[in-house]
């Protein structure tokens, strides 16, 4: 039963998640029927479960494939996804195989954990914990976000990005947050850093 029950806190996790980081969340029932990125990182966390038994592996594609035509987020069952993870909208997000993302992570809509590279092994980036990730900005390769990094909107990032740095442009390029003005991610958005 325990597994079960570390199972259904974690869906709890990100349901909560969600509710606290949408102000036009009114209620934990109105996220758990009307957001589709909750709905696309509940299917994730199942088919992530079949992912880690061999022969579940194509039924596991099969699912998270069905959540994409459902929710219009894609997520590769083999990626690992931290704690509490929030989808803000979901239409167009990508998240790749060997994708890693940290506990406490935001991403807004048309955002890509994608690769570079068609070769095997690790190809997509990891996310440390409370990273933002701006709408439609594109993490690509095997590079390193650190915690606390914050991902402006279109931002193509190709490089790693140093803990509690911004990184903005095409292609990306850090800026360091002022220690006198923190970030807050209940009402500032990676955008303003354009």
């Amino acid at each position: 039963m325990r597994p079960l029950h570390d199972f259904l806190r974690t869906l709890r996790g990100d349901l909560e998640s969600a509710h606290q980081h949408d102000p036009a969340a009114r209620s934990l029932l109105e996220v758990a029927l009307a957001y589709p990125g909750v709905h696309a990182i509940w299917v994730y966390r199942l088919a992530h479960r079949m992912w880690q038994v061999p022969p579940l592996r194509l039924a596991a594609r099969l699912v998270s494939q069905a959540a994409r035509a459902a929710t219009g987020v894609e997520i590769h069952p083999g990626a690992r996804l931290g704690e509490r993870l929030f989808i803000d909208h979901g239409m167009g997000v990508v998240i790749g195989e060997t994708a890693e993302v940290g506990d406490d992570v935001v991403l807004f809509h048309g955002a890509t954990l994608g690769g570079r590279s068609m070769k095997r092994g690790k190809r997509h980036p990891t996310l440390g914990d409370r990273v933002v990730v701006g709408a439609g900005a594109k993490i690509l390769g095997p590079v390193w976000v650190g915690n606390d990094a914050q991902i402006g909107a279109n931002a193509v990032v190709i490089a790693d990005v140093p803990t509690g740095a911004i990184a903005v442009g095409v292609p990306a390029t850090i800026r360091r947050r002022s220690a006198a003005v923190p970030f807050d991610v209940e009402v500032d958005d990676p955008a303003i850093y354009i």
